[in-house]
């Protein structure tokens, strides 16, 4: 489908969404000019397309009062974005997904051309992401809260539980919310700690959206943040370990195993010095026990024990059991 088609057929879900439009605000929208936007205006006309044009300073565009629109138009590239959108929604850790992605799609198929319809069921059975699957549950209203007190700038009053069960009230200005390596998280401004912090969302027990602004910074990078927190740049993960292990090798596959957990590698004459943060030692001793190359572990000591103690399983799976009687 050609760009300028493309463009109309926005121009007509733009005007279907919004009450009224402004010129400038659809040629901001579309990237175009007013001349354009104006010769788009007339292409919807002469698809029948009854659109309302008020002149003046409050002036605009929009649709004809009841008008209804013919059944859902998606482009190929918008019918491959909502596909994949589908797939990507699973596995997600909030609750009744599964069922709610399967009603979303059985809706769009319903007012999808038959060709469309096809492309969004072959895509929702054959393509898969491969991406580490949503560790724990987390409470449906407690993330709706976030998103919408995230996009209003509003504080809000966290119930927490700390990993070692410590339980705390926090009121937070939430930056932004980024779903990591099976966890859902929460990243922003704690007011107990007066500086940054990220929340895994599975440990907030209640949320409350307070009576109150903030204005977010400018630049802050909410999943930038929390890649860096993790790595044992911030301190943003309360009862972690700091993590110090050498790597005796020099291939960069070994840091590809570890994925994100490694957090931050420095190449030495010996090898590759991982530095990280975890709330597991045993999930991270795990891990290193299945890299394939020699470590040594340089702290905390409790990694060591963990690492032993991974091994004197795998022992004890592979020790020979005696013959019955």
């Amino acid at each position: 489908m050609s760009r300028p088609t493309t463009r109309v057929l926005t121009l007509l879900e733009l005007l279907q969404t919004h009450r009224r439009l402004s010129g400038a605000e659809i040629a901001r929208r579309l990237e175009v000019d007013g001349r354009t936007v104006r010769r788009y205006i007339q292409a919807l006309e002469e698809l029948g397309v009854p659109v309302v044009a008020e002149r003046g300073r409050d002036g605009g565009y929009s649709l004809v009062a009841g008008f209804k629109l013919p059944p859902m138009m998606f482009t190929d590239e918008e019918t491959l974005a909502v596909a994949l959108g589908l797939v990507a929604a699973s596995g997600l850790g909030l609750a009744e997904t599964e069922v709610a992605v399967a009603s979303v799609r059985a809706k769009l198929e319903r007012v999808m051309p038959d060709g469309l319809k096809r492309r969004v069921r072959a895509i929702g059975e054959t393509t898969q992401m491969a991406r580490a699957p949503a560790r724990t549950e987390i409470d449906e209203g407690i993330f709706l809260t976030l998103t919408e007190t995230t996009l209003a700038q509003q504080s809000v009053r966290l119930g927490y539980c700390t990993v070692d069960g410590e339980t705390s009230e926090r009121e937070v200005d939430p930056y932004g919310l980024v779903f990591r390596a099976g966890y859902w998280y929460v990243s922003g401004h704690c007011h107990l700690r007066n500086d940054l912090r990220s929340f895994r969302l599975d440990r907030v027990t209640q949320v409350h959206p307070l009576p109150k602004s903030f204005l977010r910074p400018a630049q802050f990078d909410a999943a930038k943040y929390l890649a860096d927190s993790l790595a044992g740049l911030f301190q943003g993960q309360e009862g972690a370990w700091d993590i110090e292990v050498l790597l005796h090798t020099q291939s960069p596959s070994a840091a590809r195993q570890l994925g994100w957990m490694g957090g931050v590698y420095v190449p030495t004459e010996d090898g590759l010095v991982v530095h990280s943060r975890t709330a597991n030692l045993d999930w991270f001793a795990t891990a290193l026990s299945g890299l394939g190359v020699d470590f040594t572990i340089r702290k905390p000591q409790q990694l060591r024990a963990e690492v032993r103690r991974r091994a004197q399983y795998l022992l004890d799976l592979c020790a020979e059991k005696p013959a019955d009687a």
